[in-house]
Protein backbone atom coordinates (compact mmCIF):
# COMPACT_ATOMS: atom_id res chain seq x y z
CA UNK A 1 0.00 0.00 0.00
CA UNK A 2 0.93 3.28 -0.93
CA UNK A 3 2.70 5.81 2.00
CA UNK A 4 -0.09 8.79 2.79
CA UNK A 5 3.30 11.47 2.56
CA UNK A 6 3.97 9.67 -0.85
CA UNK A 7 0.21 11.18 -2.25
CA UNK A 8 0.79 14.39 -0.64
CA UNK A 9 4.01 15.08 -2.48
CA UNK A 10 2.36 14.18 -5.64
CA UNK A 11 -0.72 16.41 -5.17
CA UNK A 12 1.29 19.70 -4.42
CA UNK A 13 3.46 18.82 -7.74
CA UNK A 14 0.28 18.01 -9.78
CA UNK A 15 -1.46 21.02 -8.62
CA UNK A 16 1.87 23.24 -8.54
CA UNK A 17 1.93 22.91 -12.87
CA UNK A 18 -1.26 21.33 -14.15
CA UNK A 19 -0.28 21.89 -17.69
CA UNK A 20 2.59 19.47 -17.25
CA UNK A 21 0.76 16.69 -15.77
CA UNK A 22 -2.29 17.13 -18.04
CA UNK A 23 -1.83 18.51 -21.38
CA UNK A 24 -5.05 17.90 -22.02
CA UNK A 25 -6.65 19.97 -19.36
CA UNK A 26 -9.55 20.04 -16.84
CA UNK A 27 -12.80 18.57 -17.52
CA UNK A 28 -15.73 20.73 -16.80
CA UNK A 29 -18.66 19.01 -16.03
CA UNK A 30 -21.79 20.25 -17.49
CA UNK A 31 -25.07 19.01 -19.65
CA UNK A 32 -23.18 17.98 -22.58
CA UNK A 33 -20.21 15.77 -21.06
CA UNK A 34 -22.92 14.09 -19.05
CA UNK A 35 -24.50 13.66 -22.09
CA UNK A 36 -21.24 12.63 -23.69
CA UNK A 37 -20.77 9.93 -20.92
CA UNK A 38 -23.68 8.66 -20.73
CA UNK A 39 -24.90 9.88 -17.27
CA UNK A 40 -28.07 11.48 -18.09
CA UNK A 41 -30.68 8.37 -18.72
CA UNK A 42 -33.12 8.33 -15.24
CA UNK A 43 -32.43 4.77 -14.73
CA UNK A 44 -29.25 5.32 -14.46
CA UNK A 45 -29.62 9.02 -12.66
CA UNK A 46 -31.76 6.97 -9.80
CA UNK A 47 -29.41 4.18 -9.18
CA UNK A 48 -27.62 4.50 -5.80
CA UNK A 49 -24.62 5.52 -6.04
CA UNK A 50 -22.70 1.56 -4.79
CA UNK A 51 -21.14 2.05 -0.92
CA UNK A 52 -19.00 -0.50 -1.95
CA UNK A 53 -17.40 2.43 -3.71
CA UNK A 54 -16.46 3.91 -0.20
CA UNK A 55 -15.17 0.26 1.58
CA UNK A 56 -12.68 0.11 -1.66
CA UNK A 57 -10.75 2.97 -0.43
CA UNK A 58 -8.40 4.55 2.24
CA UNK A 59 -9.99 7.88 3.62
CA UNK A 60 -7.75 10.59 4.48
CA UNK A 61 -10.00 13.68 5.29
CA UNK A 62 -8.57 16.95 5.48
CA UNK A 63 -9.74 20.87 5.47
CA UNK A 64 -8.26 21.49 2.13
CA UNK A 65 -9.20 18.04 0.45
CA UNK A 66 -10.10 14.58 0.84
CA UNK A 67 -7.59 11.90 -0.70
CA UNK A 68 -8.99 8.54 -1.06
CA UNK A 69 -6.64 5.86 -2.14
CA UNK A 70 -6.44 2.02 -2.78
CA UNK A 71 -3.83 -0.62 -4.59
CA UNK A 72 -4.98 0.58 -7.47
CA UNK A 73 -6.22 4.74 -7.23
CA UNK A 74 -5.20 8.00 -5.60
CA UNK A 75 -8.06 10.34 -5.58
CA UNK A 76 -7.92 13.85 -4.04
CA UNK A 77 -11.72 15.24 -3.89
CA UNK A 78 -11.24 18.79 -3.49
CA UNK A 79 -13.99 21.38 -2.52
CA UNK A 80 -13.87 25.29 -3.40
CA UNK A 81 -15.44 27.65 -2.00
CA UNK A 82 -16.19 31.50 -2.98
CA UNK A 83 -19.22 34.24 -2.26
CA UNK A 84 -21.65 32.96 -4.57
CA UNK A 85 -20.69 29.86 -5.84
CA UNK A 86 -18.87 26.56 -5.06
CA UNK A 87 -17.09 24.24 -6.91
CA UNK A 88 -15.24 20.56 -6.93
CA UNK A 89 -12.14 19.50 -8.18
CA UNK A 90 -11.42 15.52 -8.46
CA UNK A 91 -8.07 14.26 -9.59
CA UNK A 92 -7.66 10.81 -10.57
CA UNK A 93 -4.17 9.48 -10.47
CA UNK A 94 -3.50 5.44 -11.57
CA UNK A 95 -0.83 3.82 -9.25
CA UNK A 96 1.89 2.18 -10.81
CA UNK A 97 4.95 0.70 -9.02
CA UNK A 98 3.61 3.05 -6.17
CA UNK A 99 3.78 6.10 -7.86
CA UNK A 100 0.68 8.06 -8.76
CA UNK A 101 0.63 8.93 -12.14
CA UNK A 102 -2.11 11.75 -12.67
CA UNK A 103 -4.76 10.63 -15.65
CA UNK A 104 -8.27 12.91 -15.20
CA UNK A 105 -8.85 15.85 -13.35
CA UNK A 106 -12.80 17.08 -13.31
CA UNK A 107 -14.34 20.10 -11.63
CA UNK A 108 -18.13 20.46 -10.92
CA UNK A 109 -19.78 23.41 -10.46
CA UNK A 110 -23.76 25.25 -9.99
CA UNK A 111 -26.65 22.69 -10.04
CA UNK A 112 -23.37 19.91 -11.24
CA UNK A 113 -21.78 20.25 -7.83
CA UNK A 114 -23.44 17.66 -5.68
CA UNK A 115 -22.20 14.49 -4.35
CA UNK A 116 -24.77 12.33 -6.93
CA UNK A 117 -23.08 13.91 -9.79
CA UNK A 118 -19.05 14.09 -8.28
CA UNK A 119 -20.02 10.54 -7.33
CA UNK A 120 -21.19 8.93 -10.91
CA UNK A 121 -18.99 11.21 -13.10
CA UNK A 122 -15.91 9.38 -10.41
CA UNK A 123 -17.04 6.17 -10.96
CA UNK A 124 -17.60 6.47 -14.56
CA UNK A 125 -13.81 7.63 -15.16
CA UNK A 126 -12.33 4.92 -12.78
CA UNK A 127 -14.19 2.23 -15.16
CA UNK A 128 -12.38 3.82 -18.01
CA UNK A 129 -9.28 4.47 -16.56
CA UNK A 130 -9.49 0.30 -15.50
CA UNK A 131 -10.68 -0.31 -19.18
CA UNK A 132 -8.00 1.41 -21.08
CA UNK A 133 -5.16 -0.45 -18.89
CA UNK A 134 -6.90 -3.72 -19.23
CA UNK A 135 -6.52 -2.80 -23.56
CA UNK A 136 -2.96 -1.80 -23.06
CA UNK A 137 -2.61 -4.63 -21.03
CA UNK A 138 -3.66 -7.21 -23.25
CA UNK A 139 -2.21 -5.68 -26.34
CA UNK A 140 1.46 -6.22 -24.55
CA UNK A 141 0.43 -9.42 -24.34
CA UNK A 142 -0.68 -10.55 -27.51
CA UNK A 143 2.89 -9.77 -29.27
Amino acid sequence: MINPGVLDEAFKEFTKNFSKWLPDGVISVNLQVLFELGLLSTAHLEQATPDNLSHQFHVIETSEKVTLYNDQFAIWIIPQSQQDSSSTTAMIALLQNNKPHLEIVYQTSGVYNTPRYILKVLQHFLTEVLDTEAVISSIGKKQ
